[in-house]
């Protein structure tokens, strides 16, 4: 990303953090928990105004989001995982329109998505809000979907997040960052570029990040040249293998492909070292 770009988005995301919009407007912005899953960063220097309809900041105690309102789903979605967030609560299943979006915007609806042969892809998965009913249930509101192929979210992503999961259990944490790009995946009932009478763009590329680190304070500091990162960039279709390994890629890639800067709040000396690294470690 060039080097204006980058310092924009360093900015607004120290912008956000301190609970100032980083333009004038009347919308309120909700800061209470920004810190703790844009501690790595705002990606694309998200606010809180509607006059920025294609990148529009949601936060939320479950997550925090940068929404594309002309697409009917989030640019990237960005959360903080550690065993705090996970419990007894069962999957609630409940999708439904997001009400925190600005009055007269388009609403997604949970049957948007029927007969478009696409899943309503989590963003941030059900399974990593477990601690309570209402923690799960917000993940299934659906600014926090994509239009994702069943074969992507059902193996490929859901192994994914699976193996995320598994550093709970080892004492460390982890803060994952994902989204998708581009126009046009082939799902169940073939290629399309939009669903929803086009109020929803399909995306043809789906991306993660995950940063997997030690239990601790001051994270974005603790944040070096060793720690292991793991960038993935899978195509949006039904013909992608299952072992999400194969579609790893760096950092570097999934910002060229974007125009964000993924962890913007990581000193850049260390970002320079781990976004042009290609994750090696164990996939299960």
């Amino acid at each position: 990303m060039n080097a204006l770009l980058k310092e924009w988005s360093r900015w607004a995301s120290l912008v956000a953090l301190a609970g100032v919009s980083a333009c004038s407007s009347s919308d309120p912005t909700p800061t209470a928990n920004l810190p703790e899953h844009l501690t790595l960063g705002n990606p694309s220097g998200a606010i809180t105004d509607s006059k920025q309809p294609t990148n529009y900041l949601l936060s939320k105690r479950q997550y925090a989001l940068s929404y594309h309102r002309d697409q009917g789903k989030p640019n990237w979605v960005s959360w903080h995982l550690d065993a705090s967030w996970r419990g007894s609560a069962t999957r609630q299943d409940n999708f439904t329109p997001d009400p925190s979006l600005p009055a007269g915007w388009y609403q997604v609806q949970a049957s948007s998505y029927t007969g478009s042969g696409f899943d309503r892809g989590h963003n941030c998965p059900s399974a990593d809000r477990t601690k309570t009913a209402a923690d799960n249930s917000a993940t299934f509101l659906m600014t926090n979907m994509m239009p994702q192929a069943p074969r992507n979210n059902q193996q490929t992503w859901a192994n994914l997040e699976d193996y995320t999961r598994t550093f709970l259990s080892k004492g460390q944490e982890v803060y994952v960052i994902c989204g998708s790009y581009g126009k046009g995946g082939t799902g169940s009932n073939g290629f399309k570029t939009t669903i929803d009478q086009g109020r929803v763009t399909v995306p043809a590329r789906c991306w993660k990040v995950v940063v997997i680190l030690p239990v601790g304070d001051n994270d974005a500091s603790r944040v070096t040249t060793s720690t292991r990162v793991i960038a993935v960039d899978t195509p949006n279709d039904t013909s992608l293998g299952t072992n999400w390994g194969q579609y790893r890629t760096t950092v570097d890639a999934i910002e060229a492909a974007t125009g964000y800067d993924v962890l913007s709040a990581v000193p850049a000396a260390v970002q320079q070292v781990l976004e042009s690294r290609i994750d090696e470690g164990p996939v299960s």
